[in-house]
């Protein structure tokens, strides 16, 4: 059995991923910042629990990590682990484009250097 045929599984496993930072992204930034305090913690616990993009966030993050087992059951950590720097490509794709977030010539090359390394595992 080819590790190449578990590529769309991985695949699957990087999109909701990606998917999953969004949404926990979007209810953070529903809510705002909170103190790294116990009080602070406490007070912002139940508006976290409450936030549907939150929850819905931590599910599909749950979604993802049971893909990763069944990736990593069926193929070799070294072989699946780099596709999993495709999140970082996509995050910071969609940090530019949909939350104005500046992307540096060194964001830009790190994330081209990414696309390369994912390129020659997938090859192997």
């Amino acid at each position: 059995m080819s590790q190449s045929q578990f590529i769309p599984l991985i695949l699957f496993t990087v999109l909701t991923n990606f998917l999953s930072q969004i949404m926990l992204k979007k209810g953070m930034t529903m809510i705002g910042k909170f103190e790294l305090s116990f009080s602070g913690l406490m007070s912002s616990a139940l508006d976290v629990l409450l936030n549907w993009y939150i929850v819905l966030g931590i599910f599909v993050m749950v979604v993802s990590m049971a893909s990763h087992l069944v990736v990593l059951s069926r193929v070799e950590i070294s072989f699946a682990y780099p596709f999993l720097g495709l999140s970082f490509v996509l995050i910071t794709v969609y940090g530019h484009f949909v939350l104005a977030e500046v992307v540096t010539m060194w964001r830009v090359a790190g994330v081209l250097l990414i696309c390369a390394g994912v390129a020659l595992v997938a090859r192997t």
